[in-house]
């Protein structure tokens, strides 16, 4: 590889660092092909991006981004593949959750970079796949903030009608 296919690589995989806002580095070696493969069809059913770079050309284009990413070397060692979701946040480590399900032991968690926080190691995973994404924070909230005004509506809706029930009751009774 030239060098300018590598800096090209840098640039094209320092703007998608950018644009992503999340990332999740892997490590899949001694995967045989058949699982790799398997692998690579699932983050293509999920729309998760899945790549390997060399560790150089990380480091590299980890550095063109606006964070302080140097705790990130520890995850550059050995085989890396990266990827990258275009929905949530957790999806990576949800996808690579339930691909072990299936028996797999890797790919493993090196390191993850969510909104410009940085999670380092495979421990880390339970915690990612539970971060909830921005659209179900939002969703939440907008559950939280409509519920109050759901409960007055159908408490004075209901009341009417014990109300309208209990007056019918009355004017139909013999007196």
């Amino acid at each position: 590889m030239t060098r300018e296919e590598k800096e090209i690589i840098v640039k094209d995989l320092g703007e998608k660092f950018a644009q992503s806002g999340f990332f999740y580095i892997t490590d899949a070696s001694e995967l045989t092909v058949a699982t790799i493969n398997s692998f690579r069809r699932l983050c293509f059913d999920r729309g998760i991006e899945y790549k390997v770079y060399k560790n150089t050309l990380i480091r590299k284009a980890l550095d063109t981004l606006d964070a302080d990413t140097s705790s990130m070397d520890v995850a550059l060692k050995g085989s890396s593949g990266i990827l990258f979701a275009n929905g949530a946040g957790n999806g990576p480590a949800k996808l690579l959750k339930d691909f072990r399900k299936s028996g797999a032991k890797k790919p493993l968690l090196k390191g993850a970079y969510i909104d410009s926080s940085i999670y380092l190691g495979e421990e880390q995973l339970d915690a990612l796949s539970n971060i909830k994404s921005k659209e179900e924070l939002l969703g939440d909230l907008i559950g939280l903030l409509q519920s109050p005004a759901k409960n007055v509506i159908s408490a004075l809706q209901s009341g009417g009608n014990i109300l309208a029930g209990v007056v019918k009751t009355l004017s139909e009774r013999e007196q």
